[in-house]
């Protein structure tokens, strides 16, 4: 094997390991409890996939399995490092960050979401990130109040 090629082939693989930063948002950082104690259980499976990683003998295939958990452990460190922790709404008169709001749309569909950090929201399991249209447009406002959402009309109907 000529060196030419050794050095061509370690310069793929390094391209291969250096993942760019998974991008950071630029709101703050809020967060429920519960939002902030996932982030830091991330953190701990990251930082633990690439201990994991540090074993594999083959230098190549070490980096290129350490290059996710390594990336996603900077990410998670940076996430922990600026949470905002958020306590529950003291009151279910307004929408706030940590409500649970549920809303009517004008074609009749319900849909109940809690309003919560960006890394925890799952609109699939009921939750929304604080900085969602959705959420930017329903907070400070009471039940029976309607706010236009894309030319569609949305009225709450509870806050919890």
């Amino acid at each position: 094997m000529s060196v030419a090629f050794t050095k061509e082939e370690s310069a793929e693989t390094a391209a291969e390991t250096l993942l760019p930063d998974r991008p950071i948002s630029p709101h703050p950082n809020l967060v429920t409890e519960a939002g902030l104690k996932a982030l830091e259980l991330q953190l701990q499976q990251a930082r633990e996939a690439y201990e994991a990683a540090q074993k594999i003998e083959d230098v190549n295939e070490r980096r290129r399995q350490a290059a996710s958990p390594l990336r996603d452990a900077r990410y998670f460190a940076a996430r922990v490092r600026t949470a905002q922790v958020i306590a529950a709404p003291a009151s279910a008169d307004t929408v706030a960050f940590g409500s649970t709001v549920t809303f009517r749309r004008d074609d009749g569909r319900v849909q109940t979401y809690r309003i919560v950090g960006e890394d925890e929201a799952d609109p699939k399991a009921g939750s929304i990130s604080f900085v969602s249209p959705v959420a930017r447009l329903l907070t400070g406002k009471a039940v029976g109040d309607a706010v236009d959402l894309n030319g569609h009309e949305v009225e709450i109907v509870a806050i919890s």
